[in-house]
């Protein structure tokens, strides 16, 4: 973007530098162009009045009206003389001027017409009609006649209603100015009209006279400019007239638009490779900034994307020595210096989580031998030796399971026999008050890996919180479930009737760990299955199908993991 901002400013002033020119270059054209056309005008205006005045000179002559007034009076001798005298006055005006071809002297009474050229020749009546018809009385000073210009006098009778007694007719050369018009172009595509207003008579000095001339007049009844731009045929000429009103005339000279451009072509040439070498430059700037910059950049957000998500084992192979390359190598040292303390706080966190849980242990066992000796205490009092020699059987049994150290994880079959076997105990005590649907392990959950004493308290919570002190028949189910991605040991009893608000209040309790007597066997389960599985595990409470309290033990796989089978 930074390259852009150089270079685009200089692409406009480019831009702006090419039309500078090109108006420049249009404005000098026009202004020499009109400086030719009014050089031109000047000295037409100036040879036209001439040859109106040796015109009138003519028409005045002495001899011209004595022969076209008294030629029935006059003998053959002075006819033949003034008729070769006015032979030769026609002869000498012809020759005085380059813009005339021809000059003709039509005299009605003689019959006859006398030109420079060709002499004393018939009587050309269309022409003593058409010059007497259309300019008697009309002050025009072109006539057109066969393409041509022509100035023309009449000379009229002393009586009103009478025809003219001859007409002085001055044929301009068309030639002459068509080279007068080709000398004002100042390139060899140029065109150049001389355009007689009245009649739209044009004299060119190029082929496409026709063409230009219909669009100069369709355009002129638009435009009221003197330069202006016009289309012809696909071709755009740059304009330039002139108008003299004094003699009727207008001159235009038509220059193509290349024309103008030409001298511009280098610059327009410059200005492309100028513009299309910036724009390769730019792409290949923007190009490698993205290979070199964004691409490595991207690489590098990537990797801490990945470091927010846990993981480390994400270094980054750099082989060009660049500043990607210094910045790569301290991300990596950074990695590694970060896998270090975390293995190292790990490594202290375990060591913690393995001390609480030695610690919740101890909370859990005082409290069962107090239940335990009282059960004991009561069967000695009943007398019952059998079932007090039964009762120590599994009482070694219990202990002998919760005192052995060398593991904190058991099978999941050691953990539900250990809780069958409690319960077996409390049914010594409670068989006529309290039956137990305890279930069956489903296939495949037996050598499930399982934290110890996580099932056998919930059932103790249970005995002693809500069955013992049930007035009607009391009921504990067990039961056991495996998912895709947990499984689920429940325990449900029917005491005491609980509310949904009992229930809330307990979930409570259990979270912010903040409960009573009774909540603290429940607490340090739900805190051991927390901090060996994480938050997506432990106890879930609900309330049984029985009208009881339901407790859900769940243990949640890890993504990606499976159940630990052993």
């Amino acid at each position: 973007m930074t390259y852009l901002v150089f270079v685009i400013p200089l692409i406009l002033l480019g831009v702006y530098l090419y039309h500078w020119s090109y108006d420049t270059a249009s404005e000098e054209i026009s202004l020499s162009t009109d400086r030719r056309l009014n050089q031109f005008a000047m000295e037409l205006n100036r040879e036209i009045e001439w040859l109106e005045l040796q015109q009138f000179d003519i028409a005045e002559d002495r001899k011209l009206n004595r022969i076209a007034i008294l030629w029935n009076m006059m003998d053959q001798v002075e006819r033949r003389e003034t008729l070769n005298y006015l032979s030769e006055r026609l002869a000498s005006f012809k020759n005085s001027s380059a813009y005339i071809k021809n000059v003709y002297v039509h005299i009605p009474a003689v019959n006859k017409s006398i030109s420079a050229v060709q002499g004393i020749d018939d009587f050309d009546h269309d022409s003593f009609s058409y010059f007497s018809s259309n300019l008697e009385g009309k002050g025009v000073r072109f006539t057109v006649k066969s393409d041509n210009l022509n100035l023309s006098a009449v000379r009229l009778p002393g009586k009103r209603g009478e025809a003219p007694l001859f007409v002085v007719q001055v044929e301009l050369d068309t030639a002459k100015f068509q080279n007068e018009l080709s000398q004002l172009n100042l390139y060899p595509e140029s065109a150049t009209l001389l355009i007689e207003n009245q009649t739209g008579h044009a004299i060119s000095d190029q082929q496409q006279r026709d063409v230009i001339l219909s669009s100069h007049r369709k355009y002129s009844l638009t435009n009221q400019h003197d330069n202006f731009q016009v289309n012809v045929e696909g071709t755009l000429y740059h304009v330039n007239q002139l108008h003299m009103n004094t003699l009727g005339l207008s001159v235009a000279t038509y220059l193509p638009e290349k024309i103008v451009t030409k001298p511009l072509s280098k610059f327009v040439q410059w200005a492309w490779i100028f513009a299309i070498t910036s724009f390769i430059a730019i792409a290949a700037y923007l190009y490698s900034s993205y290979k070199l910059i964004h691409i490595p950049l991207l690489l590098l957000v990537k990797r801490f994307k990945k470091m927010e998500g846990g993981v480390l084992d994400i270094p980054i192979n750099h082989h060009r020595k660049d500043e990607f390359g210094f910045l790569y190598s301290r991300f990596n040292h950074m990695i590694e210096n970060l896998q270090q303390l975390i293995d190292r706080d790990f490594k202290k966190t375990m060591m913690m989580q393995r001390a609480e849980l030695r610690q919740l242990q101890s909370q859990i066992n005082p409290h069962f031998l107090y239940n335990s000796f009282f059960i004991l205490n009561s069967l000695a009092r009943t007398g019952d030796t059998e079932r007090i020699e039964q009762f120590t059987n599994m009482l070694g049994v219990y202990f002998r399971f919760i005192t052995r150290n060398e593991t904190d994880h058991v099978t999941l079959k050691e953990e539900v026999e250990h809780s069958r076997i409690y319960t077996e105990i409390q049914q010594l005590r409670f068989s006529r008050r309290i039956k137990v649907d305890f279930g069956q392990v489903p296939p495949g959950m037996e050598q499930i890996q399982v934290p110890r004493l996580i099932i056998q308290p919930i059932i103790e919570n249970a005995y002693e919180h809500s069955l013992e002190k049930n007035t009607s028949m009391g009921f504990l189910r067990v039961q056991f479930r495996m998912e895709a991605n947990y499984v689920e040991f429940i325990v449900e009893d029917n005491g005491m009737e609980l509310q949904m608000e009992d229930i809330e209040l307990l979930k409570e309790r259990l979270h912010n760990e903040t409960g009573t007597d009774e909540m603290t066997g429940l607490m340090n389960i739900h805190r051991r299955l927390i901090l060996t599985y994480g938050e997506r595990s432990g106890l879930f409470l609900s309330r049984s199908e029985l009208q009881g309290l339901k407790v859900a033990v769940r243990i949640q796989q890890k993504e990606g993991d499976q159940i630990t089978n052993v």
